[in-house]
């Protein structure tokens, strides 16, 4: 009998596996040091920052129980008491000066350290509180405290922390913890017991190395894996009613948008008729339908859809043919002169080569004669966009839930080297953009945001084009599934897998 009931207790064992799939190796898994995609991901599930964003994209405590500003440049944390590392050794206010202190050091090198720019000085107040002080205020002084915390008991004897064991055997905090990496590239994780939220409902986490797209969707296909993305074809064209029954689709608008951006030092785009003019000629909706089977929504401004830099109500810039020949017209364009230029893009992203061509067609309604040259990436960067050698390129840009518009906006970063490529200059949003990044009030930032928004949409230095979609699809027996602006994983650790 005892033998029989041995043999019986894995039969009922509520251990469940996430089964995901990774595309390349980490090369370290270190907050301060995960530049790469794969390094981020993985990452993320074994460090907590001192916040984080909910659901909503509200900052919140994470080992941070509380935080508040004594004035507009001192900013105080208060650190939970219940957090120990994975080996067990308690988490403090040292861990998070140290990690500070670390990310400033020359012994690492990290485009992060660019974060802490405004940051004058950390310091513990005691155990379990930080004060942060500032140059000057800074409107992401709470958000930058996102990056995860080293332990301080491990790190600091390292003589060399770029190759550093640490980075590949690292100790966090998170609700999962390394287990192995396999020759194959295949990544295990297992719930930390010891969360401080609480233990992960779901076990293991298992990372299928598939470098190749086309093999994970056959692996999905195969019910191989619990959690992938789909293109616009695969969803519309390559599924059939067996893969929708064991798969939930989640839909949701993503983290970037394409737009076409004039240079602005030529005549021709200084004036904002033949701009506008442009825009109306262009029929948005029909590119989202041709490219992404209406996986898609207009792109109506620089900042993201669902977070507090986006107005209620933007700026829609409707197609209208009729307009657009009118404003050409009083531009001084017509069928004896018309308007000519080129577009630039590059030529190993087939969806943006797609889109200047349907562009191509959709202006010559208009008498608008466009040319396309296409580039591979890297000679497209030196020769085109760097020196600013261009009429008009197509291009795309991630979208932040705290973007920070002085990079793109700002007449400052109208420089070499700059992301300002297409030279715009508005006095008005200069000054917004410096007011903005010295409130600590995000109601008062995003206000400002919105403000900002509107002039830059209104005054088109760029068409902006389409955000297409996320197209998530996750096993249906896993719930609850809450999707939201920041995705889908904010509360993984109450997923549960039957």
């Amino acid at each position: 009998m005892i033998r029989l009931i041995f043999l019986l207790i894995p039969l009922f064992s509520f251990s469940s596996t996430l089964h995901l799939s990774i595309g390349a190796n980490p090369s370290r898994i270190n907050p301060l040091l995960a530049t790469d995609s794969a390094s981020g991901e993985i990452t993320n599930w074994i460090f907590n920052g001192l916040v984080k964003f909910d659901k909503d994209a509200n900052i919140v405590g994470d080992l941070a129980s509380s935080y508040y500003f004594k004035d507009e440049t001192h900013l105080i944390f208060k650190l939970r008491k219940n957090v120990v590392w994975h080996d067990g050794h308690p988490f403090t206010a040292e861990d998070v000066v140290f990690t500070y202190e670390l990310s400033q050091s020359p012994k690492i090198f990290t485009p992060y350290s660019s974060n802490f720019r405004y940051v004058e000085s950390v310091h513990a107040i005691d155990k379990y509180s930080i004060e942060v002080i500032y140059k000057t205020p800074y409107y992401k002084a709470v958000s930058i405290w996102m990056i995860g915390i080293l332990p301080k008991h491990l790190w600091e004897n390292e003589k060399d922390p770029m190759t550093s064991k640490l980075n590949r055997d690292p100790i966090g905090t998170g609700p999962y913890k390394l287990q192995s990496i396999s020759n194959s590239g295949d990544i295990v994780l297992t719930a930390n017991e010891d969360y401080f939220e609480h233990v992960p409902n779901i076990e293991k986490i298992h990372y299928h190395f598939i470098p190749d797209p086309s093999t994970q969707f056959m692996m999905l296909k195969a019910h191989k894996l619990d959690i992938g993305s789909l293109s616009p074809l695969q969803i519309e064209k390559q599924i059939d009613k067996e893969f929708k029954e064991y798969y939930r689709v989640v839909r949701l608008p993503g983290h970037g948008y394409t737009y076409l951006g004039f240079n602005l030092s030529l005549d021709k785009f200084k004036d904002k008729r033949v701009r506008e003019a442009i825009d109306l000629a262009i029929d948005k909706e029909q590119i989202i339908k041709i490219l992404f089977f209406s996986y898609g929504q207009i792109c109506y401004g620089p900042f993201m859809p669902g977070t507090f830099a986006y107005p209620k109500t933007p700026q829609k810039s409707e197609f209208n043919l009729k307009k657009a020949k009118e404003l050409l017209k009083e531009a001084g364009y017509d069928k004896s002169h018309p308007l000519e230029f080129t577009i630039s893009t590059n030529a190993n992203n087939s969806t943006r080569l797609y889109a200047a061509q349907i562009i191509q067609y959709q202006l010559s309604k208009v008498g608008i004669k466009v040319k396309i040259r296409a580039m591979e990436w890297q000679a497209f960067l030196n020769t085109v966009v760097t020196p600013r050698r261009f009429e008009v390129i197509l291009l795309g840009w991630s979208l932040g839930l705290i973007p920070d518009a002085y990079a793109l906006w700002h007449s400052e970063s109208d420089k070499p080297g700059g992301f300002n490529l297409v030279g715009y200059k508005n006095p008005i949003v200069d000054k917004l953009i410096k007011e903005a990044e010295k409130r600590t009030n995000m109601a008062e930032v995003g206000k400002l945001y919105r403000k900002m928004f509107k002039i830059i949409a209104s005054d088109r230095p760029y068409i902006f084009l389409y955000i297409p979609d996320s197209i998530t699809v996750v096993n249906r027996k896993i719930t609850p599934i809450i999707p939201s602006v920041t995705g889908i994983m904010h509360n993984q650790i109450n997923w549960i897998k039957p």
